[in-house]
């Protein structure tokens, strides 16, 4: 009897593919295997290994390698994948290569081979020359030949040597693929992703003081004496920073007195410097912490599945609590995950971590290259790193012995993906500890509802830290009335005369102030005043952005003024009229980031000014770059967006400032209220957490919103009580489940008639209390060149919803609706 395997591909079907297992190199659950797929060759993950031959008839391909002897993802991690692919109604290979951070170990690439049309083409223009009935110039019909020679025999050639042999570049051979003259295939291997780099070592007569040396040139003299003076090794690359020609290494090697050695790449962990501030786990804890760990403490040694959710106020020292929690946990031998929303928030916590616990500590997140993530990735399954912390996707960290899983900002929406698989990073770490019989804590100063309502129906325990470190007061929050500052002042302004003078005072105590400013770039509109029309993205139905030239550079689109799209990233330079009735009257409306730093230079001229945004803020190390510089007092006045607001914790900040966070009232989303006051609490909290109290000023337009007024109180339990009501009232959650549907494609007519389609199925199958809101319009109908509408469905059990869910795909699929044409965002965080 055959063995054969089912194996889960990262394609968007909902199903896994049988193949047959040759030769004596069986695979085992949970190993990754490559095989034939579609003309592709794609690395998919083994989920059963069984005797079971396919129907007769139907024809099974065999594995073409088996890239793990065991397997790579324990049965935990299988059986949440399974969890989630259910839960989420997403496709289980498209989970599982969400899992395996392991992209660097296969090589992806395309090879081409003739095709039929091809050689037919090849033969006649042997037979009876090229009759030249093309739009290409000879010299490229030419390439065509060339190309279809070199591939006569029939075998595959890389795209890179084809383009070597025969001077054939991309475009070409595009084209000869759209011809039928040419098959293009995706092709993987494995690839040895170690992160390698190489050292020169001294040896023979050049390692011994005192032994004659071989007659040597100057160049190759000076290289010896550097590598003597730091004990004969020193990194290849160190050397190259000499002046000298790179042949000159290469000819020690020849001669004996040097050898090239290849060890493993330092990692840098990195973090931020903080001088004279202490670190998590030097702080004594006051008796509010100690009661709080004592509750994490008795749920550790009770070794089973317990979620908390720790309800601190901002700056009540809940990373102390964290620290002390991971302590209790690797004292009793089980290793603990620390996820944080952003990358932005790494560094200090990965400083406090490496300060407190050293090598014990690795690293996952986005910004790692793949050859990093492969490293730290294998660090942790081999239990060389007990201590993870990582951004959303660290949630699947092999970790071993896993006792204490802690989400922070568990509030935050960046721990829901935004693409296939939609998985709430928060709810899989709950799962992925029930899984693991492991403590679970969910800490924030602004509880999401969904967590707050399990806290109430006792599925979580609450912990509540209800005051500041050294009973500190909460900063003082003063509202600043807009409509009333524009009938004072009779225009328009981005920052408010209390605010101006408040910063002054703060900056001229020598104190620092953070300033949000919740929108990127310079304006967030570009409109004509004579027609009105605004100056849209030409792939999305969203305004663009106008982004002012920095100094520096030369105006152009690419350098700095430019209109910019934030969802699709398409730019343009800003046009000298408006582009639909020609109008020179262009006007600029709302200010952003930018904007904000240019008026305070402009106000505060002796100011040392600092913008953190996703324009100042692109490569991995700028955060920690600009966060060292505030931490030492380099900058005294931080303008940017909610990026500031996330947890940081600076001392030296008196004042807040917060300008324009409350257009987010005015959204297409039930979340809007709770988001705003998560917003305002959050960044109000980044104020007095030093020796000296803190104050706020929060220029809004709706100060009478319950939002606002209940975040100028600190008082989060208030607004729970009436955002609650709201949401038992309209259906939504945490009263019921919700799942944002959204069909999309290229064409505007398919998909219209696509949502139609599934509307009337809706309409006309019985539905067990599941309400159907749509189809609609989404509220960005146009996205990256892709049309979308969208349903919204709630239902009081989440069961019937998945239901509902996968029988709504089981009917696309028999109308011909692709899989990649419908969006299944269960628990959606945003409907935009």
């Amino acid at each position: 009897m055959g063995l054969f395997c089912d194996v889960a591909l990262p394609v968007p079907l909902d199903r896994t593919f049988t193949y047959s297992v040759e030769g004596d190199a069986a695979p085992v659950v949970g190993a990754r295997v490559l095989v034939p797929f579609s003309g592709q060759r794609l690395m998919g993950v083994v989920v059963r290994v069984h005797g079971e031959a396919p129907a007769e008839g139907v024809e099974v391909k065999p594995v073409q390698a088996v890239l793990d002897e065991q397997a790579l993802l324990p049965d935990e991690l299988m059986r949440l994948a399974v969890w989630i692919a259910q839960y989420y109604v997403a496709p289980l290979g498209e989970v599982l290569r969400g899992m395996l951070p392991l992209a660097a170990e296969v090589k992806r690439q395309f090879v081409y081979r003739i095709g039929e049309a091809g050689r037919r083409v090849l033969y006649e223009g042997a037979a009876k020359g090229s009759s030249r009935r093309s739009k290409l110039t000879a010299e490229e019909q030419n390439r065509e030949y060339a190309v279809l020679n070199y591939l006569e025999d029939g075998e595959v050639a890389k795209a890179s040597a084809l383009r070597s042999a025969t001077q054939a570049n991309k475009g070409l051979l595009d084209g000869m693929v759209r011809k039928k003259w040419l098959v293009r295939e995706a092709a993987a291997e494995e690839r040895d992703a170690r992160r390698l780099e190489k050292v020169a070592v001294l040896v023979g007569p050049g390692a011994e003081g005192g032994v004659r040396l071989p007659r040597l040139n100057e160049n190759q003299l000076a290289v010896m004496a550097e590598m003597a003076a730091v004990g004969g090794r020193i990194l290849v690359r160190d050397l190259r920073r000499m002046e000298v020609p790179d042949s000159t290494l290469g000819t020690l090697v020849k001669r004996g007195l040097v050898v090239i050695e290849e060890v493993a790449q330092a990692f840098a962990m990195g973090g931020i410097q903080t001088a004279g501030k202490k670190s998590a786990h030097e702080h004594a804890l006051n008796e509010t912490q100690m009661e709080a760990l004592g509750t994490l403490a008795v749920a550790l040694e009770r070794g089973k599945f317990a979620p908390h959710l720790l309800y601190g106020v901002t700056g009540s020292g809940k990373t102390a609590v964290y620290f002390a929690a991971m302590q209790r946990a690797l004292l009793a031998g089980k290793s603990s995950l620390l996820l944080v929303p952003e990358i932005g928030l790494t560094p200090a916590m990965t400083g406090q971590m490496v300060a407190g616990f050293g090598s014990e500590v690795a690293l996952l997140h986005s910004g790692l290259t793949p050859d990093e993530r492969a490293e730290q990735w294998h660090r942790i399954r081999r239990g060389e790193a007990r201590i993870v912390v990582g951004t959303r996707s660290a949630v699947f960290a092999p970790m071993v012995d896993l006792g204490l899983i802690i989400v922070d900002e568990e509030h935050d929406s960046s721990y829901k993906q935004e693409e296939t698989p939609r998985y709430h990073g928060r709810d899989v770490a709950v799962m992925r500890g029930k899984l693991n019989e492991a403590v679970v804590v969910l800490g924030s100063a602004t509880p999401s509802l969904e967590s707050w309502a399990n806290a109430d129906r006792g599925r979580y325990a609450r912990v509540e830290m209800l005051s500041r470190v050294m009973d500190r007061p909460l900063p003082a929050v003063e509202l600043v009335d807009m409509r009333a500052e524009f009938q004072a002042v009779g225009k328009e302004e981005v920052f408010s005369r209390m605010l101006l003078e408040e910063t002054k005072a703060t900056l001229d105590r020598g104190e620092q102030a953070i300033i949000l400013l919740n929108r990127r770039g310079y304006s967030f509109v570009v409109m004509c005043r004579s027609c009105g029309e605004k100056i849209e993205c030409e792939n999305c139905a969203i305004s663009m952005t106008y982004h002012k030239p920095v100094e520096g550079t030369d105006g152009r689109a690419p350098a700095g003024q430019r209109l910019e799209c934030h969802y699709c990233g398409f730019r343009r330079s800003v046009p000298k009229a408006c582009l639909k009735c020609g109008s020179e009257h262009l006007y600029y409306l709302g200010a952003g980031s930018q904007q904000g730093e240019e008026r305070l230079q402009e106000l505060f001229p002796g100011a040392r000014i600092g913008r953190m945004d996703r324009d100042t803020v692109r490569g991995r190390s700028d955060m920690e770059r600009l966060l060292t510089r505030l931490h030492a007092g380099e900058i005294n006045l931080l303008v940017g967006t909610q990026m500031i607001a996330k947890g940081h914790d600076i001392h030296g900040v008196t004042l807040v400032g917060v300008v324009g966070a409350d257009f987010a009232l005015g959204l297409p989303d039930f979340r809007a209220a709770e988001r705003v006051f998560q917003l305002l609490t959050q960044v109000s909290g980044r104020a007095g957490r030093g020796d000296l109290p803190g104050k706020v000023v929060v220029q809004t337009y709706y100060p009478d919103h319950y939002a606002i007024q209940f975040a100028a109180k600190h008082d989060y339990p208030s607004f729970v009580a009436k955002e609650m009501n709201y949401r038992r009232w309209m259906h939504y959650p945490p009263f019921t489940v919700l799942a944002n549907v959204i069909v999309q494609s290229d064409k505007l007519e398919e998909a219209t008639g696509w949502a139609a389609t599934l509307g009337r199925w809706f309409e006309r199958t019985p539905m067990e209390k599941v309400r159907v809101l749509g189809p609609a319009a989404a509220p960005i109908v146009r996205l990256k060149r892709i049309y979308r509408y969208h349903f919204v469905l709630k239902a009081e059990k989440r069961s019937v919803l998945g239901e509902t869910l996968r029988g709504m795909l089981r009917y696309a699929e028999r109308q011909g609706i692709g899989r990649r044409n419908l969006v299944i965002d269960v628990d959606a965080v945003h409907l935009m």
